[in-house]
């Protein structure tokens, strides 16, 4: 199950080490408090690569619809698509 956390920043520093693992191997974004209201976030190189590749794509391409799909294993995004027949006609909009 993915979380949310949220973190102040000198619990951050206690326990980097942990919160860099939940990062890594569990899918987790930290949210961590600064002052003067300012947030950072650490979130894994796997999702920002796929944010990455989702925001460049074109929304119709192969490679959007790939990276939709790892953002929603991720739940990063909701799974909200409709099932669609993997037909020639399906397959050709991605020529």
């Amino acid at each position: 199950m993915i979380m949310t956390i949220a973190i102040t920043q000198s619990d951050f520093r206690e326990h980097i080490k942990d919160y860099l693992n939940q990062v890594t191997d569990d899918d987790e974004t930290v949210y961590i408090a600064r002052s003067n209201g300012r947030t950072a976030a650490v979130i894994s190189q796997d999702k920002l690569n796929w944010l990455e590749k989702a925001v460049m794509a074109k929304e119709e391409s192969l490679e959007y619809a790939i990276a939709r799909d790892q953002l929603m294993l991720r739940g990063v995004i909701p799974d909200d698509s409709e099932i669609v027949e993997s037909n020639d006609s399906y397959w050709g909009k991605f020529k």
